[in-house]
């Protein structure tokens, strides 16, 4: 099977709901054909004999009396009326109606029928009727059944004091009858005929218009197929203007969010393998040193003094310190980007942890000779954030300044107030670092150049960089070589109610 080619299911499923709609509509159109030629011929027959009744009594009650001396009907005149009427068409029927609508005689094909004497005819169709001369479609009572309505002619007398109404229907009960036998037989042929015209016409233009009408839905498929084979950069051509052009559009945008995706995650593995290899770097270091020292320790214990055997210790802890603090950041890490650590945001004055950090820090600062210094304005507000965090975050940036800054330097750690913000800079007097790595310093995976010196995955300000964004907040920096850098982030000033 072709690429671009429709499952069987699909097509058949097409095809035959095409032929089920084709169909009813051709049951529809035959019904409704049947009812309209059966108003035609009823509307046809009334307008072409709308006349015969009142020609009927301007002929036979010209010279001759409708009823005798006793007032009853001349049914020698009917018969011969009779006889005239069969000649012409016997499907008509003859009454004579009074003034008030009862039948007085009747004349159905060669017998009278008295059965009807007693019925009454409605007589407002037949007075619309005279009253238009026969010019609208209109249906009377038909004498045998007064339940139904058909088509007639009718027309008023007034002869030697006997007034009345000679109503003819035009579609006789014998005539129905016969008509509605031939009917039936014929609707079964027109219906018979008609559905398989139908089927073979909807069938020829069932295939002709799933052709047509699924050129788009094919190009889409053939698409589909190509990306599938590894063709990445297949898209459907003019998109918009296709039949399906949404469906169409959709898919060429999927296709670029998908080779999006894809090249998101071969960088991401790419970074990945450098994560491995500067992580194991790191780790490397502090592992070599602990495990040269304590095998000198075992080797030359005798042969070492008290001082250089406290010396080896001190060498081993601080290179534990360094895995462990390491170890630590990678959990941490991992844990903040899993979002596995929520913030709990509370109300705290940011001075009075400047202040707590400030302290634990001067020590270190005076151990290696540098000059912290601590920059607050008077009455900072209250600031709306996770307080732990926020330490981790200024631990991270007062580590990797004083990691940075040399003897002699100065870091400076400064609190100030902006509109509903509380910003905090953390500045030292370092190397610096070049506008081209200023981008990649936060990013969890690089390798980056601070001054001359090539340092290690930099988790330290990734870590600081996730916590503001969980804070929905962000990291700047400011550097330029040899002129030191300045990391600051800001957090909301707690909204007093």
């Amino acid at each position: 099977m072709k690429n671009n080619t429709l499952s069987a299911r699909f097509v058949l499923k097409l095809t035959l709901s095409f032929l089920a709609i084709l169909l009813l509509a051709g049951i529809g159109y035959t019904i409704t054909s049947i009812y309209l030629s059966n108003k035609y011929f009823y509307e046809t027959t009334q307008r072409l004999h709308a006349n015969l009744a009142q020609d009927l009594i301007d002929e036979k009650f010209k010279n001759t009396h409708p009823f005798d001396s006793t007032g009853t009907v001349n049914k020698a005149l009917f018969g011969d009326l009779m006889h005239d009427m069969m000649a012409i068409n016997r499907a008509i029927e003859v009454y004579l109606l009074d003034n008030e609508g009862y039948v007085q005689y009747s004349v159905v094909l060669d017998h009278d029928a008295p059965e009807t004497k007693q019925k009454r005819v409605n007589l407002d169709p037949i007075k619309k009727f005279i009253a238009e001369n026969g010019s609208s479609y209109t249906l009377g009572d038909d004498p045998k059944d007064l339940s139904k309505q058909t088509i007639f002619s009718a027309a008023h007398f007034n002869k030697d004091g006997h007034e009345g109404y000679m109503y003819i229907v035009l579609a006789g009960e014998d005539f129905l009858d016969t008509r509605s036998a031939l009917f039936n037989s014929y609707f079964m042929r027109l219906g018979l005929g008609g559905s398989l015209l139908t089927l073979v016409f909807a069938t020829l233009l069932g295939i002709l218009a799933i052709w047509y009408l699924t050129r788009s839905l094919r190009k889409i498929i053939y698409a589909a197929k190509r990306f599938q084979q590894g063709d990445l950069e297949y898209r459907i051509e003019n998109a918009e203007k296709t039949d399906l052009a949404n469906v169409a559009s959709t898919y060429n945008s999927m296709a670029d969010t998908i080779l999006s995706d894809i090249e998101k995650i071969k960088s991401v593995e790419q970074l990945r393998q450098e994560l491995i290899a500067n992580i194991s770097h790191d780790l490397r270091t502090p592992l070599s040193i602990i495990q040269g020292y304590i095998e000198t320790l075992h080797m030359k214990d005798s042969e070492l003094s008290a001082e250089e055997r406290g010396e080896y210790l001190k060498t081993i802890s601080r290179s534990s310190e360094r895995l462990s603090k390491l170890i630590s950041q990678l959990f941490e890490y991992s844990k903040l980007e899993a979002n596995q650590i929520q913030p709990q945001k509370e109300p705290f004055l940011i001075s009075e942890l400047a202040n707590d950090i400030h302290q634990n820090y001067s020590l270190l600062a005076k151990q290696k000779n540098i000059d912290l210094k601590l920059s607050m304005e008077d009455s900072i507000p209250l600031v709306f954030a996770d307080i732990s965090l926020v330490e981790r975050a200024i631990q991270n940036l007062m580590d990797n300044a004083l990691k940075f800054t040399p003897e002699g330097g100065k870091v400076t750690v400064k609190i100030e107030t902006e509109d509903d913000h509380v910003e905090v800079t953390i500045k030292d007097s370092g190397p610096g670092i070049k506008k081209d790595n200023q981008a990649l310093i936060f990013e969890r995976y690089r390798q980056t150049k601070v001054g001359e010196q090539k340092e290690g995955a930099g988790l330290g300000l990734a870590i600081v960089k996730k916590i503001m964004e969980i804070h929905d907040s962000s990291i700047k920096v400011f550097s330029k070589p040899n002129e030191g850098t300045s990391f600051s982030f800001s957090l909301p000033v707690h909204a007093m109610n």
